[in-house]
């Protein structure tokens, strides 16, 4: 299990380089189902993978100028607040069992995982759509109020299933300050790293027992996949592939649906 879990690292990295996105949303569940992680590290570990993956692919991004830093630090502060708040005061309020009827037990990890399983179609929604993605006129400005309020929410989503939520992002540049779609892609990323990776150390790497060995081997080999995609894409359609990868996520939420809560 932990050989195939290795090899999904690769392929998380690969999903990334070769169309841009939509890997690192597998990470939770490879942590979970092939690391046997619990909810919490597993949702822990993943905001660090995907805050590190995002890095590197923000970073090249950066060097084609597809990212606008004054625009990722006003998104992402909020968005960065947002992580931290939920990974240091809700998730460990939370308590193992959240309600019951009758014989059936209602478990923090069910309502974690459920609403990660929700994120995950939604994600493959926006992967699966043929509608063209259209950006604004790159004149930069703010709706501060809202972009404050978006911060808050896509942060505390990131937090609480420890995804990126890319697909929720681009289209807030887009909408919120204007930006061009190859600039709001880039600089999703680095929104994404900057959130994933301080509320990580702001929150869970002083609270929880982290086996860093494991968790720089995991990113290590899904940053080298990102190289491979990268490679890959130079020889093979990204979007093509897009499409079958989003068929591949809506499998991998009815799984997840079914093993937490009817398998159980």
């Amino acid at each position: 299990m932990e050989i195939l879990g290795y090899f999904m690292a690769l392929v998380i990295g690969t999903s990334l380089g070769l169309i841009g996105g939509g890997g690192s949303i597998l990470a939770v569940p490879v942590l979970a189902y092939l690391f046997t992680l619990n909810e919490t590290y597993a949702t822990s570990y993943s905001l660090f993978i995907v805050g590190a993956s995002s890095l590197v692919g923000g970073l090249r991004q950066n060097k084609n100028k597809n990212v606008d830093w004054k625009t990722a630090m006003v998104f992402g502060l909020p968005a960065i607040v947002g992580v931290w708040l939920i990974r240091h005061y809700v998730i460990p309020a939370l308590p193992e069992e959240l309600f019951s009827i009758e014989t059936f037990i209602f478990t923090r990890r069910m309502m974690m995982f459920g609403v990660f399983s929700v994120l995950m179609i939604w994600a493959a929604y926006s992967m699966l759509s043929t509608k063209e993605r259209k950006g604004g006129t790159g004149e930069v400005k703010y709706n501060y109020p809202l972009i404050i309020a978006e911060g808050l929410v896509v942060g505390g989503i990131t937090g609480f299933v420890g995804a990126g939520g890319g697909f929720l992002i681009i289209p807030a540049l887009v909408v919120l300050a204007n930006l061009e779609i190859k600039k709001a892609i880039g600089t999703s990323l680095i929104i994404i790293a900057l959130k994933s990776l301080l509320g990580f150390f702001l929150s869970d790497a002083l609270t929880l027992d982290i086996d860093w060995n494991f968790l720089i081997l995991f990113t290590s080999i899904a940053i080298a996949g990102i190289f491979i995609g990268v490679s890959l894409s130079k020889v093979i359609d990204g979007k093509k592939l897009k499409k079958g990868f989003g068929y591949f996520i809506i499998i991998m939420a009815l799984f997840i649906f079914l093993m937490e809560f009817i398998i159980r």
